[in-house]
C-alpha cells in the first residue's frame, strides 16, 4: 500500500509542469552628469523582475526608495557576486540606506511577491536611487 501511494505521488509530481521563472531584465543606471541620484518610473507584471545595475565604490552610501501602486511590490539590494541580498525589501520595507562594503556593480532588484505574481498583477512604481 505504501509503495503504491509513493508511486502515485511520484507520477503526479512528474506530470505537473515546472513553473518557469521569467528571465530577469537588467537595466544599467547612469546618473546625469553632476547628479548622484535618479528616479525611474516603470512597471512590472506577474513574474517579471527587473535588476537596476550601477557601479558603486566601497564606503559610499546607496539610498533607495520604492513608491508603488501594489503593496506586494518590493526591492532587494544585491552586491557583486553575492548570493544573499544586503537589503531585503519584503522584510525591511521600501526605503534603504546601505553603506557599500566593497566596490563593484550592485543591483537593485524590483519584483512582485509570489502571491501577486501568480495572480498576474501589475505594479506601477517609481524607484529612486542615490549614491553619495
Amino acid at each position: 500500500m505504501r509503495k503504491t501511494l509513493m508511486a502515485a505521488v511520484l507520477v503526479v509530481a512528474l506530470a505537473v509542469p515546472s513553473l518557469a521563472q521569467a528571465p530577469i531584465r537588467t537595466e544599467r543606471v547612469q546618473f546625469v552628469k553632476g547628479t548622484s541620484s535618479k528616479a525611474i518610473k516603470a512597471s512590472i507584471k506577474g513574474n517579471q523582475t527587473v535588476d537596476y545595475a550601477l557601479g558603486v565604490r566601497a564606503g559610499q552610501t546607496m539610498t533607495v526608495s520604492l513608491t508603488t501602486s501594489n503593496a506586494s511590490a518590493y526591492f532587494n539590494i544585491i552586491g557583486p557576486g553575492a548570493d544573499a541580498a544586503l537589503f531585503t525589501g519584503s522584510i525591511d520595507g521600501n526605503r534603504a540606506s546601505v553603506k557599500i562594503p566593497s566596490s563593484g556593480d550592485y543591483k537593485v532588484r524590483v519584483y512582485l511577491m509570489r502571491n501577486a505574481a501568480r495572480r498576474n498583477e501589475t505594479a506601477n512604481y517609481t524607484l529612486a536611487i542615490g549614491v553619495r
